[in-house]
């Protein structure tokens, strides 16, 4: 197809290229010795011969050559259909590429060669493909063989150049394009927005576009839509939207769609009174009336950064304006009713969608079942999954992982294993958070061994574990006291590169200590100390937690008296992780001055720190102290804790203390 050319004055023309050579966009007028093969770099200052092959290969390398051109002439010798016949009857729409390689062999084995039209639809039909550097290849066979370019021929190769991030070989292109007496037209011009835009350009770019309006232009829905896209790409969301308002005013009104693209960008960064700032603009100019994918966009944000409500308020109005919901509406907002809890109003909006005749669909479900099982309501989530088979709606790979995780949530680990089975033999192949869900379910029932032998069928399936598989296997391997292999998961997680985090850091620190492996803790404490890493009160707590059970208090002592100079402050746990540490050692008046000093200073106490001074209280006989303490922790609200309880109840039997003690303590 040919492209209407936009005819300029004499003066316009100077103007533009003037503009679009000397204003920032190149700094050099390349003149071709032929359409593409070379061609002559004149700077400013200085002459140099430059070659588009020397432009190609910072590309990739090409895809085509001579010698395979020739190949397919050769292999496309006996084909009794003749090219015209194929690209009349449709051949290009659904073309591959080796076909389409053989298809231009034919065409330039062909005399006379066809016309410029037939080589442009194969170009585009290549372009399409997303193979940049065979359109630009074949661009430069045909200039060998002297075949002559249009406007239509190099505005492919200005898109392809843009497309493989070399600007500098688009402008080049442009400007001989323009020296030959061809115009660029909006769509030639698109793409070197694009290319700008791709390549970080993005000041050039607006003043392009800026250029683009006052020399006629009128930008269409593609301009905007891609600068807008450049804009947000770079996250200049006030620029963003100015460019909608000055568009407008410069009687270039944006369209629906690029009003969606804006808002969309707003909505993803959470930006919320800016998207509902400018849906009420649309309504007020009236121009341009927002559809239900403009309403499902704000309501998806605020489902996701703001409440519930004011969805559901969005939702009535939109209602109210006669826009009629459709299932991205009730699917957005039962998700999010969903996640908040309010299975009533979830309820209500779903039977509404049904007798609305909108069928709930894949994404519905899956907001529902999960919701279920997070809530422990595993039959109802099944009932859901069958009533999805009934529909003939396939579940995917975020149903079965939901219902995996709520068998695994119940130790039901042979049928999540079985779900696991059935989701594959449907053709529903896992990806890696439905296999970390039963790796985690494994490794939670003491099976880390299962867990390992299904990350090893990963590999086989082609599926990269991640940060959390690896910190599942290296916490289970822990919590089966098999440190040996734990360390060795770490050791494979760090030699092929998958990042870690301080989650992974503080399960091998914790791992490490609780398996009385406090040095090798420490070593692994220390490098992080080196590495500069942001240490939390967490890892702060697992290390003094080792030091404390090995017996190690003055060391945890010293530790935990510097976390205020590290800009760290100690929380409950920290403060009751001491005190126990002080119990253990038998010193009860270091526990109790520390006790004193959290109730001054904060933070303030919870049960942890009552129960285990009343353990150790009861443990040396020191009933009054007991009693007191229990006192003052009921009064706090605070009960005893499980082990407190067990000790009272096991001291009961052996005659040491009366009922009164578990009266107090319930």
């Amino acid at each position: 197809m040919w492209r209407r050319v936009m005819v300029f004055s004499s003066t316009a023309k100077r103007n533009v290229h003037r503009n679009l050579l000397d204003n920032g966009n190149i700094c050099c007028i390349r003149a071709f010795s032929g359409a593409l093969s070379g061609y002559r770099v004149i700077p400013r200052i200085g002459i140099r011969d430059l070659k588009l092959d020397d432009a190609i290969v910072r590309t990739a390398s090409l895809s085509i050559s001579l010698c395979g051109l020739r190949c397919w002439v050769r292999a496309f010798s006996g084909d009794s259909c003749d090219y015209r016949e194929k690209i009349r009857n449709g051949f290009l729409q659904d073309i591959k590429l080796d076909d389409a390689i053989g298809l231009f062999g034919e065409m330039v084995k062909s005399r006379p060669f066809p016309s410029i039209v037939e080589f442009s639809k194969l170009l585009s039909a290549i372009a399409k493909m997303k193979k940049y550097d065979v359109v630009i290849s074949m661009g430069e066979e045909m200039h060998k063989l002297g075949i002559r370019h249009d406007l239509f021929t190099y505005s492919i190769f200005i898109n392809c150049f843009c497309r493989s991030s070399l600007l500098s070989s688009a402008l080049a292109i442009l400007g001989k394009m323009m020296k030959l007496g061809y115009e660029p037209d909006i769509v030639t011009l698109n793409s070197l927005l694009n290319g700008y835009c791709q390549g970080n350009r993005i000041a050039d770019a607006v003043s392009l576009l800026d250029q683009m309006v006052e020399l006629g232009f009128k930008p269409d829905t593609v301009t905007l839509n891609t600068l807008i896209h450049g804009l947000f790409l770079h996250n200049k969301v006030s620029e963003a939207v100015a460019l909608v308002d000055q568009m407008a005013a410069k009687g270039c009104q944006p369209s629906l769609v690029t009003y969606g693209v804006v808002i969309n960008g707003i909505c993803k960064r959470g930006y919320m009174d800016l998207a509902l700032n400018l849906l009420n603009k649309m309504e007020e100019k009236g121009k341009i009336e927002p559809d239900v994918v403009i309403y499902n966009i704000i309501i998806d944000g605020l489902c996701k950064y703001r409440d519930v409500s004011e969805a559901l308020d969005l939702f009535n109005e939109m209602e109210n304006k006669g826009i009629k919901p459709n299932v991205i509406t009730y699917s957005s907002l039962i998700s999010c009713l969903c996640n908040y809890g309010i299975w009533s109003d979830a309820s209500r909006l779903l039977s509404d969608m049904i007798e609305r005749n909108i069928s709930p669909d894949v994404v519905t479900f899956n907001a529902l079942i999960d919701a279920l099982v997070k809530e422990g309501k595993l039959l109802e989530a099944t009932k859901l999954y069958e009533e999805m088979i009934n529909r003939s709606i396939d579940p995917d790979n975020i149903t079965y992982s939901s219902l995996i995780n709520g068998l695994c949530m119940q130790d039901r680990l042979e049928e999540a294993n079985e779900m696991f089975g059935l989701m594959i033999s449907k053709g529903c192949l896992p990806n890696v958070v439905t296999c970390n869900t039963l790796i985690n379910g494994f490794c939670k029932c003491k099976r880390v061994e299962d867990g390992m032998e299904l990350f090893r069928e990963m590999s086989l399936r082609g599926i990269v574990g991640d940060t959390i598989t690896y910190n599942t296997l290296i916490q289970g391997y822990f919590q089966a006291r098999d440190c040996d292999n734990a360390q060795e998961v770490f050791k494979q997680m760090v030699s092929i590169g998958v990042p870690r985090d301080i989650i992974t850091y503080r399960i091998l620190l914790d791992g490490l200590c609780d398996n009385g492996k406090l040095e090798k803790a420490l070593v692994v404490f220390e490098d992080m100390q080196k590495s500069g890493m942001d240490l939390d009160i967490a890892t702060y707590n697992i290390i003094i937690h080792g030091m404390c059970k090995a017996g190690e208090i003055e060391d945890a002592q010293g530790l935990f008296c510097s976390l205020r100079l590290k800009g760290v402050q100690p929380n409950v746990v920290t403060y009751t992780t001491m005190i126990s540490g002080f119990c253990r050692k038998g010193l009860k008046q270091e526990a109790y001055a520390l006790f004193s000093k959290m109730k001054e200073d904060g933070p303030i106490p919870n049960s942890g720190p009552y129960n285990t001074l009343i353990r150790a209280c009861l443990r040396d006989g020191d009933k009054i102290t007991s009693v007191e303490l229990i006192k003052e922790m009921r009064s706090c609200k605070f009960c005893g804790d499980a082990s407190t309880i067990s000790l009272v109840t096991n001291m009961l039997h052996d005659g040491r203390l009366d009922k009164s003690f578990l009266n107090m303590l319930s």
